[in-house]
């Protein structure tokens, strides 16, 4: 090893940034692994690389003792001599052993581990780096595809974009710049895996701390973040400072900060609403768009009852339930949803207890003072009722003489013949335009006949 070889490990380290101390100790083992098989020996063998200018100068430590059992590792006295004037029993002689007694075998198997053992230290390397940003949003471009799985290619490795973190109406075509969540990296077998989403929440959350400033200084803090990815997204949002709206602040000038995060996500709806320490206002802020009448909260089951006027029940549940799913995921409270038709129908449809029932069957005796006036009243109308019965009864007794004296078939047959009659006047108003129509041909032929009778005349 000379000079040029150190060179090498040193533009390795500022490639690969590996430290020169991690490549020495690579170099190192590298070396005792040749020296061991050179040698055809399997016991220890100890070896010490300094580096010099000139190049690397590699020694093999053995202990001087008076009957060698081990030549790799032990010397006499005599020998120790030859290399330490002060050699004595018991003590360790560092001889060098060079390169060139390692032949071309030993060579070319210490470059097998020092690549090898480079690799494996750019390999931890890059899984530490990534591995600290967990958590954090990347830029990266679309790779290629295998199957179901998308690659992004992130610098200095691929992420992993598995199916099930891939948003459905995303096309990842070739080349195509996309942000990612970066979930974990992964030791294996062929090097670091780094795994990346397009789905998760906190995308979202990243995404407008890169847009909205008053989220990197702290000002307004986003509290939760539900998502169906794809269609829509809810964010709660607040401030610490009252002079800054912290809606407005998401929202930017017209628009343009979340414009850029709905852009990034492929036209994904974004909904922010304020947070509120209140529970029911902040379940009605989280409706929004819609609005609700009134919100009934139940802390210890953590349910919540939203009354919304009738034109607001469809817009409050959302497609498919998406609207106040998501509402529910972003306040972590159960939400049941009526409109105001359904409680007044409910209301008035509502059972009688059993205890009422009981009351009203013993009679009105048993009563409160109330209910027993409210009972008086509808006495006269079913009096009333019954005296209209009374009367029914007795007109049907004075008819039953008549019809069994034979007058009821005429009373059957006045009214066919009014019907006729009133038929009649139909008839004839039908036949009289018919009349006139043949009337008419005969007024036309009078004046004939007089000029015929004229030219006779003549």
């Amino acid at each position: 090893m000379n000079a040029d070889f150190l060179d090498a490990l040193r533009q390795i380290e500022k490639e690969k940034d590996i430290p020169l101390e991690a490549l020495m100790e690579t170099i190192t083992s590298a070396l005792v692994t040749a020296y061991k098989k050179n040698y055809a020996t399997t016991n220890e063998v100890r070896v010490r690389v300094a580096a010099t200018k000139v190049g690397f100068k590699v020694f093999c430590e053995k202990d001087v003792v008076e009957t060698v059992e081990s030549p790799h590792m032990e010397m006499t006295v005599a020998e120790a001599l030859k290399h330490n004037p002060d050699a004595k029993i018991g003590s360790v002689v560092e001889i060098e052993v060079t390169p060139e007694n390692f032949g071309r075998i030993a060579a070319q198997t210490a470059k097998q581990v020092v690549v090898q053992r480079i690799r494996e230290a750019e390999r931890e390397k890059v899984y530490e780096e990534f591995n600290q940003r967990v958590g954090e949003v990347l830029t990266g471009t679309v790779q290629h595809k295998e199957q179901r799985n998308v690659f992004i290619n992130l610098g200095k490795i691929e992420a992993l974009l598995p199916p099930a973190e891939q948003a459905p109406n995303e096309p990842y075509r070739f080349n195509d710049r996309v942000k990612v969540y970066m979930l974990e990296a992964r030791r294996t077998s062929r090097g670091p895996q780094v795994v990346v989403s397009r789905t998760h929440p906190s995308l979202i959350r990243r995404l407008f701390e890169f847009e909205v400033p008053e989220i990197a200084e702290g000002i307004v803090s986003i509290k939760s973040v539900a998502r169906e990815p794809g269609a829509r997204t809810k964010i709660a949002v607040s401030s610490t400072d009252e002079k800054v709206d912290p809606v407005g602040a998401c929202v930017g000038h017209r628009g343009s900060r979340v414009q850029a995060v709905v852009n990034e996500v492929y036209d994904e709806k974004i909904d922010i609403v304020r947070w509120n320490a209140d529970a029911a206002k902040f379940i009605s802020e989280s409706l929004s768009p819609a609005k609700a009448s009134s919100v009934t909260v139940d802390e210890e089951t953590k349910t919540a009852l939203v009354i919304v006027p009738d034109s607001q029940l469809s817009l409050a549940i959302g497609k498919s339930g998406q609207n106040v799913r998501l509402a529910a995921r972003l306040t972590g409270w159960r939400i049941d949803i009526r409109s105001e038709a359904q409680v007044a129908r409910a209301a008035l449809t509502a059972e009688p207890t059993p205890e009422g029932e009981a009351l009203l069957v013993d009679g009105a005796a048993d009563l409160p003072q109330v209910l027993v006036e409210h009972d008086a009243e509808l006495v006269e109308p079913v009096a009333l009722a019954e005296e209209a019965e009374v009367t029914e009864s007795a007109d049907a007794a004075a008819e039953q003489p008549a019809k069994d004296a034979g007058e009821a078939p005429a009373a059957e047959e006045k009214p066919k013949r009014t019907r006729k009659k009133k038929e009649e006047p139909a008839e004839a108003a039908a036949e009289e335009p018919a009349k006139e129509a043949v009337e008419a041909p005969a007024a036309e032929e009078k004046p004939k006949r007089t000029r015929k009778k004229k030219a006779e005349e003549d």
